[in-house]
C-alpha cells in the first residue's frame, strides 16, 4: 500500500500497539458490552495492521462479514432506547458509537476494495512462468495494458469518489478528536472541580491516532 517501508512498518507498529490497548482493556473491563467494543476495535487495529501487508488475503469475505457486523452493532447502540443503559447513553454516548460504526464500516471497505488487487495478483503468481509468458505475447497491445493495471493498480481505482470522501472524513475526524483533546487538557489544567479521567484523554488520542492512520491508508489508495 505504502512504497516507502519505514511508514509501513511505523503504521504496523502503532495499529499493533493499539489493538493490544484495546484487548488489554477489553479483559479488564467488568461490563459486558463494553468488553465486546474493546474487542472489536482492537480486532479492527489487528486486520488494519494485516491489510498493509496483504496477509490472510484468503479471509478476506470472513473479515469483510465481521468489520460489517461490528459496525451493525455500533449502530444498534446508537439507536436504541434509553432505558437500556448497557449501551450507548447520552447524546455523546451516541455519536461516539454512530462514529464507531463509521469506522468498521471504512475498515470493511477498504478491505473490499483491496479484494480485486490481491485476488488478481495471486492469480498472476499462481500462473507458470512459461503461462504467463506465452498469455502476454498472445494479446494485443492494448490487452496487455489492460491487464498490467488490473493487476499492479489498486482495487480503489473503481470508485476514486468514495475514496476521497472517506479520506476526507477520516481527516475531518483527527481534526475533531485533537481538539477533544486539547479541550481536555486544558480542563484538567485550569478547573480542579471538573478533572477529565485520564482515560478519557487516552481514548481521545487512539480515536485521533485511529483516525489519521484510516484517512493515510485511504489516501494511499488513490494514488
Amino acid at each position: 500500500m505504502f512504497t516507502i517501508p519505514a511508514v509501513t512498518w511505523t503504521l504496523t507498529a502503532v495499529l499493533l500497539l493499539s489493538g493490544s490497548y484495546h484487548l488489554l482493556h477489553a479483559a479488564r473491563s467488568r461490563q459486558l458490552t463494553d468488553r465486546i467494543n474493546k474487542s472489536l476495535h482492537g480486532l479492527m487495529n489487528f486486520l488494519m495492521a494485516a491489510m498493509l501487508w496483504n496477509l490472510v488475503a484468503s479471509t478476506m469475505l470472513v473479515q469483510i462479514a465481521v468489520l460489517a457486523g461490528a459496525a451493525v452493532w455500533f449502530v444498534i447502540q446508537a439507536v436504541a432506547r434509553p432505558e437500556f443503559t448497557i449501551l450507548c447513553a447520552g447524546r455523546q454516548g451516541r455519536l461516539r458509537c454512530a462514529y464507531h460504526s463509521l469506522t468498521m464500516a471504512g475498515a470493511a471497505v477498504m478491505i473490499a476494495m483491496m479484494a480485486p488487487t490481491v485476488t488478481a495478483n495471486q492469480a498472476t503468481v499462481a500462473a507458470s512462468p512459461a503461462e504467463t509468458s506465452h498469455a502476454h505475447h498472445t494479446m494485443s497491445p492494448a490487452a496487455q495494458t489492460h491487464t498490467a493495471h488490473n493487476t499492479t493498480g489498486t482495487g480503489m481505482s473503481h470508485s476514486p469518489d468514495l475514496t476521497l470522501l472517506l479520506t476526507a472524513f477520516f481527516a475531518a475526524a483527527t481534526v475533531v478528536f485533537l481538539v477533544l483533546l486539547l479541550r481536555s487538557r486544558i480542563a484538567k489544567t485550569s478547573s480542579n472541580h471538573a478533572r477529565p479521567r485520564d482515560h478519557v484523554r487516552a481514548e481521545h488520542g487512539l480515536e485521533a491516532l485511529g483516525a489519521a492512520i484510516m484517512a493515510l491508508m485511504f489516501a494511499a489508495m488513490t494514488a
